[in-house]
Formats: structure tokens, sequence, C-alpha cells
């Protein structure tokens, strides 16, 4: 059977005929680090522009006259250059990125990730699993790129364990990740990478304001039941029913059924592993939560305070430390340990495997330090507030502007930060001039940054996606992923949103000591 018999034929035919216009639109595109670096030029010579023809605002902030810099003059030439070095060290996620990694790593390496999942999704009731694979998927994004490569498998192996198509199984797995992987109740390393643009982006207009990575928890926690249930409503009331064309290839039947006998430690070995992992997570929890209970600790402020705080500056290294203690204790229990070089080698292999990612933070800062010294941002964000109170607008139509400008934006740069540090230095300005917070800006930017994940090819995890139903169905393509997952990502994009406009208008706290206005 075809995989996609259950669609009508004109209707398939002009869903390939638009993504086929977006593949090529797509394609277009440069890499992300030369689009940076072709973004440096046009700002460049549009300030030399903006400069001689004497463009400036008043600052709200300071009632001072900001006025454009010429970025190609001389001694703005000499600055950029020597600036250069430190741009790129002093780039907020740099080393957020590299020390978080060094302990993920660790525990990815070992196993641990793998282990974990695969006990969450087993002996999952029929009625319950396509609910179970989407939170999997929710709360799976917090292991990063590795969730792909771990849950989508898993989730095949959910759904084909209770009699349904292991196909549907991967494409719910694979729209969890993808277009919820925003809303998470734990704080995962994007959240702080997040976090540290924004600051820098609000530090444009206040050098005070610091965006934690807990500013948007509260509403992540529970954005992450919601469209995990959002998910299985539209799976069960609008899928379900055409799951039957998702058929797995006789030939490839009895090779998925070796492979998920290969793929698995000794059930015993597992669970010491993973009870001995328990325990010593258990024990850092607990020291943690000693240290910072302790009023005078050194986790603490100054004044005993929890949330401005070493700790939550410092977090980066609390997430270096607790994943490099889980990966090594399970890595010792399954033997993965040979000697003292294998905790090192797993760290240089996860740096290894984040290299493209430095690469990009280059450009980015390079780009954004640029942005920063010709007073671009504050220009734009000054004039762009004006226009808007000019116009008129109330708030709300604004956020919904934003939402689909942002959404149709990532169709085509797909990577999560790499849009935010281009859109931040614009949105979190201008909404900080219209009286929003900017953990409300980085809210309503996780809706629209990640609703659209699932739905563009000029993802790579959306065709690691397609190439792994093509492991069960040779016949399985493009088109057959978009038409599962775009009316998922459709419900939840609409869902989300009036989500966030609740909670907006409720005047519900974002996060600890987060208002949303």
């Amino acid at each position: 059977m075809a995989i996609i018999d259950g669609l009508k034929p004109a209707r398939a035919s002009r869903l390939d005929a638009f993504l086929r216009g977006v593949e090529r639109a797509g394609n277009a595109l440069p890499h992300p680090f030369w689009l940076f670096w072709i973004l440096f030029g046009i700002v460049a010579v549009l300030s030399a522009i903006l400069s001689a023809a004497g463009v400036s605002v008043i600052d709200p902030g300071t009632q001072e006259a900001v006025s454009v810099t010429n970025a190609l003059s001389i001694s703005s030439l000499r600055d950029l250059f020597l600036g250069a070095e430190d741009a790129f060290t002093g780039f907020g996620p740099l080393a957020t990125v590299m020390i978080v990694m060094l302990g993920v790593a660790v525990a990815e390496q070992s196993g641990m990730f793998a282990s974990v999942a695969r006990r969450a999704l087993s002996n999952v009731s029929p009625q319950y699993v396509t609910l179970a694979v989407a939170l999997g998927g929710v709360l799976g994004k917090f292991l990063s790129d590795s969730a792909y490569v771990v849950l989508i498998p898993l989730g095949a192996i959910a759904f084909r364990a209770v009699g349904r198509s292991p196909l549907m199984g991967m494409i719910v797995a694979f729209v969890s990740i993808n277009a919820a992987g925003d809303a998470n109740p734990l704080i995962a390393p994007g959240d702080v990478v997040f976090a540290k643009l924004a600051t820098e982006a609000a530090q444009l207009v206040d050098p005070a304001v610091t965006v934690r990575p807990t500013d948007n928890m509260y509403f992540t926690t529970v954005s992450a039941f919601v469209l995990a249930a959002t998910i299985t409503f539209v799976v069960e009331r609008i899928l379900r029913r055409r799951e039957s064309a998702l058929v797995v290839d006789e030939d490839f039947d009895a090779a998925m059924a070796s492979k998920e006998t290969q793929s698995a430690l000794d059930p015993a070995v597992e669970q010491r592993a993973l009870r001995r992992t328990g325990l010593a997570a258990l024990a850092f929890v607990a020291v943690l939560a000693a240290l910072l209970i302790w009023p005078g600790s050194p986790l603490r402020g100054p004044e005993g305070e929890f949330l401005e705080s070493p700790f939550m500056d410092g977090i980066a290294f609390v997430f270096l430390a607790l994943f490099l203690l889980l990966g090594g204790v399970f890595a010792h229990a399954v033997g993965k340990i040979k000697d003292s070089a294998s905790i090192p080698q797993f760290m240089a292999e996860g740096l290894r495997s984040i290299a493209p990612v430095l690469v990009l933070f280059f450009a980015v800062s390079q780009f954004l330090a640029l942005f920063r010294y010709t007073n671009i941002s504050t220009v734009v964000a000054v004039s762009g507030s004006d226009l808007i109170g000019h116009l008129g607008l109330p708030t709300l139509v604004v956020f919904t502007i934003v939402l689909v400008a942002v959404a149709c934006m990532n169709l085509l740069i797909t990577s999560g930060q790499a849009l935010w540090a281009l859109v931040s230095p614009i949105l979190i300005p201008m909404f900080m001039l219209l009286g929003t917070n900017p953990a409300t800006t980085m809210a309503l930017y996780r809706i629209a940054d990640s609703v659209t994940n699932s739905i563009t090819p000029m993802s790579t995890s959306f065709m690691l996606c397609v190439g792994y139903l093509q492991t069960l169905n040779r016949k399985a393509g493009i088109g057959t992923l978009v038409s599962f997952t775009l009316p998922i990502a459709t419900v939840m994009m609409v869902v989300w949103y009036l989500l966030f406009l609740v909670w907006w208008a409720v005047g519900i706290p974002l996060g600890p000591g987060s208002p949303v206005r």
C-alpha cells in the first residue's frame, strides 16, 4: 500500500508543489555562518548611509540623542578589528554551551540518556501510548539534538508494542521534540543560551536588566503538558483515521525486530546502572539543596537572595557537575569506563559534536558586536515603537504580527538560537520601550520558533525524521511527513498562542520573579 494512499491525488499534488517551492527558496539561502557575514556587510553599509544622513533618535531611558555610527570609518574599522577577539570570547552563550556540553557528553556517551528514555516509554498502556510518547518528546528536548536519535526510534517501538503503526510513533516523537521542544519544565542548556542572548539584547536599552534561564519556567511547564495533550488530541481525533496508510514494508519488519533486540543492554546490568545513577542524582540534589538552604551559603547572593545569586549565574557549572556525576556513575556501572582517559574522551567527543555551533557563534558574535557598535538597534527599536505608537495598534495586535512574522522566518532559518540572535536585538528593545518585559518577548518567540519547525524541509531534524520513516517504508517522503505534522503544528500554534494571551491578560508570572508585564 502506498504510504499516502489516504490522500486525494490533487491535494497531494498541491502540497508537493508548495513544498518544492519552500525547498527551492530555502536552498537559495546561504549557510547561517555566511548569512550572518552577509548581514554584517549589509549593516556596515547601512550604518554608513544612515550616519551620512544624520539619523538619530532620543533614547527614552537617558533622554540623550543617539546617532548611528559609521562602521566603515577608519576609527570604527580599527575598533571592530581590535574588538573581534573580545566579541567572540565574551559572547554570552559560547562559554555556557561549552561548559554544559562537557557534562552532557559524558551522560550521552555512557548510554544513560538512551536507557532512561527506553525505561520511560516501556510498558505503556495502549490508550496512553500517544500521550506517553508526546510527553517523552516534550521532556526529551532536554537531551538537545540527541533526543531525535534516541526518541524517534523509541516512539516507533512504543507504538509497535501496542499494535499501532511504528511510523506514527516516529511522527509523534518527532513533532513533540521539534514543535514543542521550547515548552519544557526543565532548565535545558538551550534556555541558558536564550536567556544570555535576551540579556544582551535587553542591555541595549537598560544595562541593568538581566534575563535568567528560569524566567519562562512557569509558562513552559504548563505549556509542556498543554501541548502534549494537544498533540494527543490531534493524533487521536484527526490523524488516527489515516494511520492505516502508514504501513511498514514487509522486508523491513524483521530487520526492525532484530535491531530492537541488539540495541538494548542486558536488563539486569541496565537496571543496576539506573539504580546507582538514581541514587547519585538524589545525593547530588540533597547536597545542592543543603547548600542553598543554608543562609550564608556561597551559592546565595550577598543578602541571601536566590534568584540573583552565584547559583543562578553559574548554573552552567551545576549542569556540568550533575551530568558528569550521573554519566560517570552509569558508565562505570555498565563497564564503559576502561581507564582514566574514558571520561576526558567522552568530553572531547561532546565538544567535537558541537563544533558547527561554535563556528556559527563566531559569525553571530561579530554581527552582534557590529550591531551594538553602530547603534542601529537602538534607532530601529525607538523608531519601531514610535511607529507602532502612532499607528495606535494594541499590544495584542503587535504580539500577533510578531508571532506570524517570526514563524514564517523560521521556515527558512531553522536554527532557533541563530534566529533568536538575529531578531532579539530588535524585538526585545522595541517591546521594552512599549513596556513589555523581555521575558514576555522571549516566551512569545518560543511559540513562533517552535511550531513551524516540524513542517519545514529546511530543518535537518525534519529530514532526519524523513530518513527514519524511509527505513520502514521506502515510499515515505516529505509530503508524507508534512501531511501529518501540518495539522498538529497548526492546532498547536493556535492553542499555545491562546494560552499565552490568557497568561498575559491574567498577569500570571512567567517564572520566579518574572512578571508577564
